[in-house]
């Protein structure tokens, strides 16, 4: 969870934060809630103590995912062919335009 946390980190607090059940743990949850961000991540199955989860809020989270399929169409992206962050910045800014004209 620490590679989730400093991607996050990243970011601004936001509302909420959608995420599948491989991002369940007590801790990412409570970092989640000290940012004050509410967490919308179903439980994994073995879990003791079974947590809610807004599913009218996490089945919005296939509108990301087909994004990132859309993504990966774009060789030069699903490759990361650009080692330097810049320009594969560039390449996605390029590649979500294209998609959303289209």
């Amino acid at each position: 969870m620490r590679v989730a946390k400093d991607c996050i980190a990243a970011l601004p607090p936001s509302k909420e934060l959608v995420a599948d059940k491989g991002y369940d743990s007590d801790e990412l949850r409570r970092w989640l809630a000290e940012r004050g961000t509410r967490a919308v991540i179903p439980p994994k199955r073995h879990r003791k103590v079974r947590l809610n989860c807004d599913s009218a809020i996490y089945r919005q989270r296939n509108v990301i995912e087909r994004m990132f399929c859309r993504f990966k169409d774009w060789r030069r992206i699903a490759t990361r062919f650009d080692r330097k962050i810049t320009n594969f910045l560039a390449t996605i800014t390029i590649a979500a335009i294209v998609i959303w004209w289209l």
